[in-house]
């Protein structure tokens, strides 16, 4: 597999179809400017559907890749390692942010664990199925997954897109659980954006104290020694310092815009594995928004170096998807008013 070949297959949103609604816009009742953000979210909806007006968002889905690090073992989470399986459980009985929220939005939320370090029966079948390995390694020692197993991870990721898009599901709000995950993902977009590791190092959702911080730092820093040799090779990247919830988050963001399904970005876990996804397919981002600021400095990094503007920035660091579901109303008002607005008469 080369990741690079999706380039090939990823069209971008329909630009006609964007200044259809542009034009549109302009002869609205409520003056052009008066709806801020909102009047260019609707057409960027439009690009990505196809139709003028944006039609509205009917079937969302949120999608959490699931998967423990084996770098958690340094301490560098607020969580002990191996612990991931605990916020799928909590999720799955509706005791997280995420699932209070998608209950009140009556916006259904998967699971897929790609790399959960549990056992099996801890959790339901159709949660475990698609499993690629039992956590990833420690990335600043070692290789977090095989080739073999980065390629399965990223197959993974197609196919649960494919599916997404055969049900009909019209938007993806994309998230993570898993413990350790933040520092991967910061490894990876520090590789990508050429930068230290003490310049990208955050405190991740459940928030660590200094020590901690400085252990995750020096975990980062080892790992960016493994990873620049290898950055030519997005996969390889992934083998190298990624991990299976990532790699398949990557190989999901890849298929969902070649499949034209938009996509909400959560936190910096979505973010890193975007920007690997962009550097495999530079057109891919245009069907990506950026839900929300997360305050963690990689993922600033990220947005920034793929132009995307964050659509909120209320403080959420629980990771999870929540912040990207806080976003959904937003996007679903854009639809409405752009359809439902009378336009002026002359």
């Amino acid at each position: 597999m080369n990741l690079d070949d999706f380039s090939d297959l990823i069209e971008r949103p329909d630009t006609g179809m964007r200044r259809d609604a542009e034009e549109r816009r302009e002869r609205l009742s409520v003056p052009p400017g008066a709806l801020g953000r909102l009047d260019e979210l609707g057409e960027w909806l439009s690009a990505a559907q196809g139709a003028v007006p944006a039609r509205a968002v009917e079937r969302p889905r949120v999608v959490l890749f699931a998967g423990d690090h084996g770098v958690a073992e340094l301490g560098v989470s607020g969580r002990p390692a191996g612990t991931a399986h605990e916020l799928v459980r909590a999720t799955l009985e509706g005791a997280s942010p995420v699932a209070v929220l998608a209950r009140r939005m009556d916006v259904p939320v998967r699971i897929v664990d790609a790399g959960l370090d549990c056992d099996p029966d801890l959790l339901p079948e159709d949660v475990v199925r698609h499993r690629v390995r039992r956590g990833s390694g420690r990335i600043d020692v070692e290789d977090a997954l095989t080739p073999d197993e980065a390629e399965a991870a990223v197959r993974l990721g197609v196919a649960i897109a494919d599916e997404e898009a055969d049900s009909g599901t019209d938007l993806v709000v994309l998230g993570d659980l898993s413990v350790g995950g933040t520092t991967p993902a910061s490894a990876l977009i520090a590789a990508l954006c050429g930068t230290d590791a003490s310049v990208v190092t955050g405190r991740g959702g459940a928030g660590i104290d200094d020590l901690a911080w400085m252990r995750k730092c020096a975990a980062i820093r080892d790992a960016l020694r493994r990873a620049r040799p290898v950055l030519g090779d997005q996969l390889a990247l992934l083998t190298a310092v990624g991990g299976a919830d990532l790699a398949a988050t990557t190989g999901f963001l890849l298929q969902a815009a070649v499949r034209r399904m938009p996509v909400i970005l959560d936190g910096v876990v979505s973010a890193a594995c975007a920007l690997v996804g962009q550097r495999a397919a530079f057109r891919a981002p245009d069907w990506w928004l950026a839900g929300q600021v997360t305050g963690e400095p990689a993922q600033a990094k990220a947005l920034d170096r793929m132009a995307l503007d964050p659509l909120l920035d209320h403080g959420v660091t629980v990771g999870e998807g929540t912040g990207a579901l806080l976003a959904l109303p937003l996007v679903r008002a854009s639809a409405a008013l752009a359809a439902e607005l009378p336009v002026r008469t002359e």
